[in-house]
C-alpha cells in the first residue's frame, strides 16, 4: 500500500532543516507501529520520498511525503495514528492512497506551490506598495541575477510567477516550483520592493507556504490539483 501523508509545520519547528524533518518522522512511524516497508539488500531503509523541501524558518500548511506499508491501514487510521505521535507544531492532516505509475512520486510531481509573505511588526515599508503589485506583473519581463552552483545568471521570472495579490495585509503567491524553473518566494518579494527602490531590512517578512500542487494540463494550459487530491481514502 502506498500513501501519501499531507503535514504542516507551525512555530519554532520552522527552523528544523528537511534532512532532520525526514529522520523525525522516520521515528515518528515507528512510534506509530505503522507496518512500514523497507528496502532490500544490506541496509534497508523504509520506502519514502518527500515532495518539496521546504526551506529553513519557513512555515507551512501544506507538506506531503509518500511511503509505503507492508499491509493495507485504513487512511483515517494511519493519520489518527501518525498525529497522535507529532511533536507541537507538526499535525498529520490527511492521508490518501496513491497507486503506483499512476499517480506518479511526490517529488517529480510537485509544479506549483502557495504562499503568504507576510511582515513582522515595524518592517513594512512605509510608502505606498500595496497598490503597485498589479504595475510589476504588467511587465513583460522580470529579469533577475539567479546563482547557480557554478555561477550567476541572468533570467525571466515572469513566466513562473502564476498569481500575485494583496489579500488583507499578506502578499499572496502562486509560484512555479518544478526543479527546473523553481522560483523562490524571497527572489520575487526582494525582486518587487527593489523594483519600486525600496531596500528591505533583514528579516523583514516571514513566509508560509499553503500548498503544494501537481500540474495535470498542458504547456498551452495549467491546469493545477493538489497533491492530496491526486490519492484517494481507503476504509
Amino acid at each position: 500500500m502506498k500513501v501519501r501523508i499531507k503535514f504542516s509545520k507551525e512555530g519554532p519547528v520552522k527552523f528544523v532543516g528537511h534532512l532532520d524533518t525526514m529522520r523525525y518522522f522516520q521515528k515518528a512511524i515507528r512510534r506509530a507501529n505503522l507496518p512500514v516497508a523497507f528496502s532490500g539488500g544490506y541496509s534497508p531503509h523504509m520506502i519514502m520520498s518527500f515532495a518539496a523541501p521546504l526551506g529553513v524558518g519557513t512555515e507551512s500548511l501544506g507538506e506531503y511525503f509518500d511511503l509505503e506499508l507492508a499491509e493495507t491501514v485504513p487512511t483515517s487510521e494511519i493519520t489518527r495514528r501518525l498525529d497522535a505521535v507529532m511533536v507541537e507544531g507538526v499535525h498529520v492532516l490527511s492521508t490518501r492512497q496513491v497507486e503506483d505509475g499512476k499517480a506518479g512520486k511526490a517529488m517529480s510531481l510537485v509544479a506549483a506551490a502557495d504562499y503568504y509573505v507576510e511582515f513582522r511588526p515595524g518592517k513594512e515599508p512605509e510608502i505606498s506598495w500595496k497598490d503597485k503589485i498589479s504595475d510589476f506583473l504588467a511587465q513583460p519581463e522580470i529579469k533577475v541575477m539567479k546563482k547557480t552552483k557554478r555561477s550567476e545568471k541572468e533570467i525571466d521570472i515572469r513566466p513562473f510567477i502564476y498569481k500575485m495579490e494583496l489579500q488583507g495585509d499578506k502578499i499572496f503567491m502562486m509560484l512555479a516550483s518544478a526543479s527546473a524553473n523553481y522560483t523562490k518566494p524571497e527572489l520575487v518579494t526582494d525582486t518587487f520592493f527593489s523594483w519600486l527602490g525600496i531596500e528591505l531590512p533583514e528579516f523583514a517578512y516571514s513566509i508560509k507556504r499553503l500548498e503544494v500542487y501537481a500540474d495535470k494540463g498542458t504547456e498551452e494550459e495549467h491546469k493545477f490539483v493538489t497533491l492530496e487530491a491526486l490519492g484517494e481514502e481507503v476504509e
